[in-house]
């Protein structure tokens, strides 16, 4: 993957940053209950969970819905924004997966009118419910970010998170989580490469551990993460 122009770059590094102000610092997607219940509890346990969400679970989704908002995009479909953004609300297992997904959409959304006052309008029917992945898709139509690299820089920022949130919760010192990362970069690359391939009929999930996990958050007696 070549990412041609340096403004693309530095879009691409403003967007997948942690500091972007969408809220992401605020959830662990489950792995505050798996802390808590054992499940996860070291480096090793952290990276074999984050392994399988990249191969199996609905981060997976995320990223094809990325790759379908993009394209409707380019398209200037809005109706295939507006179904695929329902789509990705349906396929939510948990409520509190599908309130964060909407808040950090409705959040990037937000800053993007801030920064760029020239953004073309947003369809009314994504307006207050608008996914993450579906505003990430539009950021990076806006600021032209090759479809690649976006979806690349996505899982990236995805990983980070919840690799902060395991520094914090497991506890782990900032090397493990940085080593965690460099760890994570292959399967984040073949990730990328399989869910630009997805097709259509293929749009599918394991991922009844995160739901479970996230529904159990809700109702944790003690929390640092958001619900």
């Amino acid at each position: 993957m070549v990412i041609s122009h340096p403004l693309a770059l530095l879009n691409i590094l403003q967007l997948a940053n942690p500091a972007l102000p969408v809220g992401a610092y605020s959830y662990s997607e489950g792995v505050e209950f798996l802390v808590h219940c054992g499940t996860i509890h070291n480096q090793a346990t952290l990276e074999d969970w984050l392994r399988a969400e990249l191969s199996y679970g609905s981060i997976r989704l995320d990223g094809a819905m990325l790759v379908r908002g993009y394209q409707a995009m380019i398209a200037r479909d809005w109706q295939k924004l507006v179904g695929w953004n329902a789509w990705l609300s349906a396929s939510r297992e948990a409520e509190e997966l599908r309130l964060q997904s909407w808040q950090m959409g409705r959040s990037l959304l937000r800053l993007l009118r801030d920064l760029q006052p020239a953004l073309e309008p947003i369809p009314a029917d994504l307006e207050a419910e608008c996914h993450f992945a579906m505003a990430y898709a539009i950021a990076a139509v806006h600021w032209q970010i090759d479809l690649p690299a976006a979806l690349l820089g996505y899982l990236q920022s995805w990983a980070m998170n919840l690799v902060s949130a395991g520094v914090k919760l497991i506890p782990l010192g900032q090397t493990a989580g940085q080593q965690l990362l460099l760890n994570l970069q292959p399967a984040i690359v073949t990730a990328t490469e399989v869910i630009l391939n997805l097709p259509d009929t293929h749009l599918e999930s394991c991922g009844w551990g995160l739901g479970l996990a996230s529904m159990a958050h809700e109702t944790q007696y003690s929390r640092l993460f958001r619900s």
